[in-house]
Parts: C-alpha cells; structure tokens; sequence
C-alpha cells in the first residue's frame, strides 16, 4: 500500500493534539534538519516535540535545541536527558519510554513515534492524522524512502524494502484475520489508549526489532496499517557494503529468534529463491541442456520483473533488477554473520551497546 495515495476523508474532528517522540543518541549530524521538520508541519492541532538525549557525546541536544531557536518553535520542543539504560531494556525502547513519560502531562490524542535522522515533508503529519481517523486506526506506520545514492546503497537498499514487504506484505498487516503485524520504526502513529492496552512500552522493553514487536503487540485488539512513502525520508548514509552490512546483521538473527534451525531454512529459501535461477542457467549454458537453462532463465527475468516497482520508486534503472540474486547473497550472508555476531556474545550492536547477547 502507498501511503502517498489520500486517504477517505475523515469526518469532521477536532485538531488533535499530537506529542512527537523523538530517541537520539549521537545523531548531531541529523538532528538539526529532522527537528525542523516537525516544526513545520502544516497541522492545525498543538504538536509538541520530546526529544530524547540518550547520553549523546556530540552535542545532539544542543543542535536541536537552536534548529528549534531557528524555526521559531524553541517553545514546541523539550529537550529529555535519558537516564542511564535499565537492565532488560533496548536503548531505543529505553529512550522512547523517558519521552512518553516526559509527554504525559501533554495528554496527547497520539503519540508521533520518529527518528533523529528522519525528515518529514510539510503534510505528512496531517496525511497519517486523517488516515488514522477515517479508517479507526489504532497504529499507522511509514516504511521512510531510504538514502540511496551510493553504489551501495543502490545496489542494496532498495531490497531491504523489497524483502521487508516480502516478509510483511501491507495488505496482510491491515486486515484483522491476519496474525501479519508489522511497523517501520522511522514514523509510527499510536494512540496512547492503544500503548495503554498492551501495558505501555515496557512491555515490549526488550525487544530488539521495536517496530515490529509493538505493531504484534497492538493489533490482537486494535488495527493496524502500513504503508511506504516517500513523504518521509532517511539521511543516514552508507558509503559501503560493509557499512550496509552492519545495519543488517544488527538485528537478521533476532528476526529469526536466535533459532539455528530457522537460520538453516531461511538460507535455504535464500539460495533456492533467488541464487538456484542464475546458477542454474550458467550451468545448464555449459553443457547441462536446453530445458534446464530456460527453467533458470524464466525464474531468474520473473524475479527481475518483481523486483523492478521497488526500484522504480527509488528513481534506478531496470539493470539494476537482474543484480538482485547477488543482493540475495548479501543479505543472505549478512544473515549468517549476524548469528555469528549472537553466539560470539556481541549481537545487536548499535553505538557501542551490545543488545541481544548469546543467551548459550
């Protein structure tokens, strides 16, 4: 589902009132442009910015603080110093939950869940407010359009969406006889008495895929709806691979449950799916018959077919679709190096912090 479609139109309501939770921790080099974002959003309704310093070192709350001076919104933002990580907790979750805490004599209508490195275009909080009020939602959340400008990041990115959406597909999230939740943590709308149902954010305090674990959390008795944009857009950079591979590997165990056996399927799935096609007709080219290399050769142009609308909605030309089995063993190894990562005791690590340590 593109979220950049209108939503219906909502029946006539009061502006809400929205508390933006913002977690950041070292992010001087974005913070700056993602808070002025939010202040100048073209939204009726009082809107109030709680930014979380998560023990930064480079001036983060500083830099927002004069971005906020500088948009003439200094009196619409709250600078939050987190305190030092619990025991049990993610440090994302950690920080999200000291600015909750900080919002609640706010009493907002929703709580705006976003990141540091996170711009927003002027109507996108008006677009998720009428969405979420027209269709009863109780969490609208935006896959944002991920920086690709790099030769890695176009080689890569666009099928870290292609994969999610595989893994998660839109229409599956919105409907109720589905069990499919899931949440793209860079924009998340939710509405506090939904938090308060599943017993705040500490109930999903330790999880390490937040977005995802929350959106589970909320829809056995709520509705949810994911959709991707390009209304909100990431700064963050990778100027390689390796960079890239990092960003994967952080978190590839922990969507399998830190379980070898799933780790053993989905790289099976892995080589089957995307890398058996190309293979295939190499080989079947040297010698192995005609059958075997038009068999390859289908699947591998089908899969091309399917992967070229995420690489339109980033601007790349179709030459870069038949490159996607070399993606797949990418991220396929980025998989494996990530379990690796667990059981060496350092999974999860995100700025110097180790979040999912090997439990073996």
């Amino acid at each position: 589902m593109h979220a950049d479609d209108p939503p219906p139109a909502a029946q006539s309501a009061p502006p809400r009132k929205i508390a933006v939770i913002v977690p950041a921790r070292n992010e001087a080099e974005f913070v700056g442009l993602a808070v002025s974002s939010l202040l100048r959003q073209d939204y009726p309704g009082q809107v109030h910015i709680f930014l979380v310093d998560d023990q930064s070192l480079d001036g983060t709350a500083q830099i927002a603080l004069q971005a906020a001076e500088q948009a003439g919104g200094s009196g619409r933002l709250t600078v939050v110093s987190a305190r030092s990580l619990p025991q049990g907790w993610s440090g994302k979750l950690w920080a999200i939950s000291e600015g909750l805490a900080a919002a609640a004599s706010f009493q907002a209508d929703y709580y705006w869940l976003t990141d540091a490195d996170i711009v927003h275009q002027t109507d996108n909080l008006r677009g998720l407010i009428a969405r979420a009020e027209s269709q009863n939602l109780d969490l609208v959340s935006l896959m944002v359009k991920l920086r690709c400008e790099s030769w890695a990041e176009r080689l890569l990115l666009p099928a870290f969406i292609f994969f999610f959406f595989k893994l998660y597909p839109p229409a599956w999230v919105a409907r109720s006889d589905r069990r499919t939740a899931a949440a793209a943590g860079g924009c998340i709308l939710i509405r506090p008495a939904a938090l308060a149902r599943i017993g705040g954010i500490a109930a999903i305090g330790d999880q390490l895929i937040d977005d995802c674990a929350l959106a589970r959390a909320v829809k056995p008795g709520g509705r949810v709806w994911l959709g991707l944009t390009t209304k909100a857009s990431s700064l963050r950079s990778y100027r390689s691979a390796t960079e890239i591979g990092r960003m994967i590997s952080r978190t590839a165990f922990t969507q399998l449950d830190h379980s070898t056996l799933m780790l053993c399927r989905v790289m099976a799935a892995m080589f089957i799916t995307y890398l058996a096609p190309p293979i295939l007709l190499v080989l079947s080219l040297l010698g192995l018959g005609m059958w075997p290399a038009m068999l390859g050769g289908t699947a591998w142009l089908l899969l091309s077919i399917a992967y070229w609308p995420t690489l339109r909605f980033y601007g790349l030309s179709p030459l870069w679709a038949p490159l996607l089995p070399l993606t797949a063993a990418f991220y396929t190894g980025a998989t494996f190096w990530s379990a690796i990562q667990h059981w060496q005791g350092r999974g999860g690590l995100w700025k110097g912090r180790v979040q999912a340590a090997s439990r073996v």
